[in-house]
């Protein structure tokens, strides 16, 4: 007897949402470093290091450069974002948690497809993103 699977080619519609959604994460992140290195680059925004004194630190490693400039490790980016070199991070965050978006959108159609394996697999994902963007394990990036 020969048993007849259904194979589709198209994509569920979780994939799809998946997609989308990153895809338009991807646009937005694209689009806000594009602005962001034009304010830097431009002038626009002042530079928290001058660009004249950046040879300085080139040399140095990243805990060597981050003591003698006074930035803070991990997440301190995001209290300088007034200075145009750290406000490039904000597309850099965007590219980087658009996957954590992309998981917690589908896990709702996954439940309502009684995927269930699937869902909690995808909530896991996210949160476990979550939790190493967060620097909580291993403490800053």
């Amino acid at each position: 007897m020969e048993e007849k699977f259904d194979i589709s080619l198209e994509p569920a519609s979780e994939q799809m949402l998946y997609a989308t959604i990153l895809e338009k994460g991807m646009i937005i992140g694209l689009l806000t470093l594009f602005v962001t290195f034009i304010l830097y680059a431009f002038g626009i925004m002042d530079p928290y290091i001058p660009m004249d004194e950046l040879p300085r630190y080139w040399s140095m490693n990243v805990q060597d450069y981050l003591h003698h400039a006074g930035i803070r490790d991990g997440w301190g980016w995001a209290g300088m974002l007034r200075y145009g070199d750290f406000i490039n991070f904000i597309g850099v965050a965007i590219l980087s948690g658009v996957t954590i978006f992309c998981y917690l959108a589908i896990v709702p159609r996954l439940l309502k497809n009684k995927d269930i394996i699937y869902a909690v697999l995808a909530l896991l994902e996210a949160v476990i993103l979550m939790v190493a963007a967060s620097g909580m394990i291993v403490g800053g990036h």
